[in-house]
């Protein structure tokens, strides 16, 4: 039913219609009236506010790669606005479908260096979707409704909205529209490509699939492992595709690139046919170009047209939603069987599994200990760094949206905001944040957030004193010169955690940590583990800058 409202209304109603019933942020002065309006209605919609806006963006993200639905988060003008861009570009690097809302000084104050002013959507245009200003109040509701279409649908993405303040204010009259499902994108698939695509399976004797994170985007896990079994291939994954295909399945061989597996890196440069879905092709899964896959030929199946030859050669594609093709493929292929190509390559798990050491707490350990503990079944979120490379290589993900991390842009103190966001989008998931000690100090006021509301998610520091993958790349390649890497400085993450309200406990040993992780999952409140581990504690295996990934190396082969 038509009604007049006001700008703020309309907010609220148009958030509504979407199914939103989380939003995180921080007020200011030009957001006012939506905060108002926020808290009338709050019965409706949740609120958490944050300690800082990257935090709402990072839990934002969280709650959207949980979920599947967009995340939103809220911002004032000016620096509360620039505050949401490392997240707007974290969500924008890995796909995550994301609604920001900004507000920003009155129309007519627009352009003149008012006050916290600042033109947000000239600085975001590079890092969203979409951005828009919204300066007639008539256009506000339509903008809405685009702007999480636009999130969600094909190749998903952040988009921005920026609103004047007077336009929060200004009144018209608001229809309500019934949202429907976003549609799969299937307008590109061609059947010829499908064709050129089963001919190449049929041909192949050593495929190999690499899955990324379009998968996951795409909820296509059941249609993977269909098509994985048809093809009878080993499967392995980049960062952001981890869960996509089930983790425990025995022709699964680990992530691929800089710090894959040597199993996954040398099947895959011995294969004859790699299968590349939803993966985009990041320098730190092919390392040397020149020499990636060089024996195979590469099928890339991709919503995006963009990534196709962006940054590997290729010789054929399926341009469309994962999920959309490989249901075709499915249907139309008939049964494989590489019996000896799926030996070959158990072979090489079985002589190259991960290892490490067991006379001290380490990294590895830690994460084997939550996976055990949780029995498999958490929502773990990661910072970045060495512990985001053991989480990634000692969990074993069965299902999609559990390892959410900031695959491409990087984004150290991610994680502790997006685990929150991920708790509240999935309440009834233990939710685990592991992270290192410099990054843990990026964002550890999120921890006033998560006592605030008591938002139960654990904190697992991996502290070694260092920044950890920064410092393994001077010890191996810069001669151990430690420029600003050391951060032995006296901080008690224990004693600030307390400050914050929130338990915690130092550990130096595997029983310790199993003690402590049992107490925090038993708690049902927030709680910090800080993890004692050397210094030195490395990630293996490893791919030398420029190298190519069958040339991983691990520290058994530097003491050769």
């Amino acid at each position: 039913m038509t009604k007049r409202l006001n700008g703020s209304q309309i907010v609220m109603e148009c958030l509504k219609e979407q199914g939103v019933d989380t939003v995180f942020g921080y007020p200011g002065g030009a957001i006012l009236n939506i905060y108002d309006e926020l808290y009338k209605q709050k019965d409706s919609i949740t609120h958490i506010l944050t300690s800082h806006e990257q935090g709402a963006s990072h839990a934002a993200d969280g709650y959207a790669r949980a979920t599947g639905k967009v995340g939103v988060c809220f911002a004032t003008s000016g620096p509360g606005a620039t505050n949401l861009v490392t997240g707007i570009a974290t969500a924008y690097m890995d796909s995550i479908p994301i609604v920001a809302i900004t507000c920003n000084v009155g129309v007519s104050l627009l352009g003149k260096d008012s006050f916290q002013e600042i033109d947000i959507v000239g600085v975001t245009i590079p890092i969203t979707k979409y951005s828009y200003i919204v300066k007639d109040i008539n256009n506000l509701a339509d903008t809405i409704r685009k702007a999480f279409d636009i999130a969600r649908s094909g190749r998903p993405g952040p988009v921005l909205i920026d609103i004047p303040k007077d336009v929060t204010a200004a009144e018209t009259l608001y229809t309500p529209v019934t949202i429907a499902p976003a549609k799969r994108e299937t307008v590109n698939i061609r059947e010829k490509d499908i064709f050129t695509a089963i001919d190449m399976i049929k041909e192949a004797k050593k495929p190999y699939i690499l899955v990324g994170g379009g998968a996951t985007l795409s909820d296509a896990n059941e249609e993977l492992a269909e098509f994985a079994a048809l093809v009878d291939a080993p499967v392995c994954d980049t960062l952001m595709g981890k869960g996509a295909f089930d983790g425990t399945k025995p022709n699964y061989t680990g992530m691929i690139g800089m710090h894959g597996t040597k199993t996954s890196n040398l099947g895959v440069t011995e294969c004859d046919l790699l299968i590349t879905i939803g993966a985009r092709f990041s320098d730190r899964v092919f390392g040397n170009p020149d020499k990636f896959a060089k024996n195979a030929k590469i099928l890339q199946i991709d919503i995006d047209p963009a990534e196709i030859n962006k940054n590997i050669m290729i010789d054929a594609s399926i341009i469309g939603d994962v999920k959309a093709v490989l249901t075709i493929l499915n249907r139309r292929m008939e049964q494989q069987n590489h019996s000896e190509w799926i030996s070959h390559i158990q072979d090489l798990k079985n002589t190259y599994p991960l290892t490490y050491k067991t006379d001290m707490l380490t990294g590895p350990q830690v994460v084997e200990k939550i996976y055990e503990m949780t029995k498999g079944d958490a929502v773990i979120t990661t910072e970045v760094g060495q512990h985001q490379m053991w989480a990634a290589q000692f969990y074993k993900y069965d299902k999609p949206r559990k390892f959410l991390s900031s695959g491409g842009l990087g984004t150290m103190g991610y994680g502790l905001g997006a685990s929150m966001g991920a708790k509240m989008g999935c309440p009834d998931k233990t939710v685990i944040n592991i992270a290192g000690d410099g990054c843990f100090r990026m964002n550890i006021n999120e921890l006033a957030t998560a006592h605030r509301y008591q938002i139960p998610v654990i904190q697992v520091v991996i502290d070694n004193q260092v920044l950890g993958m920064v410092r393994q790349w001077q010890n191996l390649f810069y001669a151990e010169r430690y420029s600003y890497t050391t951060l032995k400085d006296g901080i008690d993450f224990v004693k600030i955690a307390n400050g914050f309200g929130v338990d915690a406990k130092h550990v130096y040993t595997i029983e310790e940590f199993e003690e402590a992780f049992a107490e925090a999952l038993a708690s049902g409140k927030p709680y910090v583990i800080d993890c004692h581990i050397d210094s030195d504690d490395k990630v293996w295996p490893m791919v030398s800058p420029g190298g190519a990934i069958a040339d991983a190396f691990s520290e058994e082969d530097l003491d050769k």
